[in-house]
């Protein structure tokens, strides 16, 4: 696929305004307050994987509405003392799948919480386990466009509350070192980790790949393919709700949850991808931590040949390298940092 964006000079600098919706903090604020009122945790329970070197749980926690949503919860074996913990988050169309899909994380040395998608996981992977109890909001077939008619319905506010409510409920899990939490996700998984940066102030950490919900308008400008697609074509065949559907996407737009956030946060993008345009990604990045004066550390990846995939296994590398920087310190040393804001072409 060629290069269809803006060119690397213009998106080195791409900061759009974006049209925030009058209250957009309220809106999140009273929807977390409600979703928090109860204990995160339902059930702990360890299962047998065949692993030996990974202990994990299958965990049930309270999300939107106390509704219970699933994850693996994984840890190694030896760990002998309270460890930082990466909460991922999964792919468009993507379940938690199998506890022994994901063990970079863990073999890094980190407890690690995947969540499962509620009402996803039957496009690929091995599934998921959460069903979606409020899914007869009008839409479909895919989930991108459930509820767009109203931010009180849309689908992602309840996935982006599930993947908030995620991070109080590693934090209450044992073995966990509450004040070390990093978000990470590719795709949808990397908007639901921005959105999380956004709404919860003292998370430590933010590892971000080709996310979606960012830069929304622009992206249904510039690309047909799943899911933004699955937006155009609703709104080919609802003539007159485009308004109404901006509004609601108006709601879970990453760049306004990227100018509030306050953690550290290392981002990844390719250049040429057709499924979440780079031009979002770079929108999130440069106007990342905004909200906060100076901002926080923040560092960006760009691979100028590949699309969706970012820098693949490339990426992870960097991911690992600068989060045990982050968490641990070069010198082992909590908190320290990568030295300055960059963006990084390898």
């Amino acid at each position: 696929m060629p290069a269809f964006d803006l060119p690397p000079t213009e998106l080195e600098h791409y900061r759009p305004d974006i049209e925030e919706p009058g209250g957009f903090d309220a809106f999140w604020r009273s929807t977390l307050e409600e979703a928090g009122r109860a204990d995160p945790l339902v059930s702990v329970r360890e299962v047998e994987t065949g692993l030996r070197l990974t202990r994990t749980w299958d965990v049930t926690f309270r999300g939107f509405a106390g509704d219970p949503v699933r994850a693996w919860f994984s840890t190694p074996a030896a760990a002998g003392r309270a460890l930082p913990a990466v909460v991922e988050f999964a792919g468009y169309g993507r379940g938690r799948g199998l506890p022994h899909e994901r063990l970079t994380w863990v073999n890094a040395g980190y407890a690690h919480l995947l969540m499962d998608n509620r009402g996803q996981g039957d496009q690929y992977g091995c599934g998921g386990d959460t069903p979606d109890p409020h899914a007869g909001a009008p839409g479909g077939p895919g989930v991108m466009t459930r509820g767009l008619r109203s931010p009180e319905d849309y689908y992602y506010r309840r996935l982006i509350t599930d993947a908030v409510r995620a991070v109080a409920a590693v934090r209450a899990l044992p073995g966990v070192d509450p004040a070390r939490i990093a978000a990470a996700g590719n795709s949808q998984g990397g908007g639901l980790a921005l959105a999380v940066a956004g709404l919860v102030p003292d998370l430590a950490a933010l590892l971000v790949t080709a996310p979606l919900l960012c830069g929304i308008r622009r992206c249904l400008d510039l690309t047909d393919a799943a899911p933004y697609g699955e937006i155009t074509a609703y709104l080919s065949v609802h003539r007159g709700a485009e308004h109404d559907a901006h509004r609601t996407l108006s709601f879970v737009e990453g760049v306004s949850f990227a100018r509030r956030a306050l953690a550290p946060a290392h981002f990844g993008v390719g250049l040429r991808d057709t499924v979440c345009p780079p031009s979002g990604a770079y929108a999130a990045f440069n106007r990342y931590g905004e909200l906060a004066g100076q901002g926080p550390r923040k560092e960006l990846h760009a691979y100028p040949y590949n699309g969706h995939e970012g820098g693949d296994a490339v990426q992870v590398r960097w991911q690992l390298l600068w989060l045990r920087a982050v968490l641990e310190g070069r010198d082992g040393t909590q908190g320290a940092a990568p030295s300055a804001p960059a963006r990084v072409t390898p």
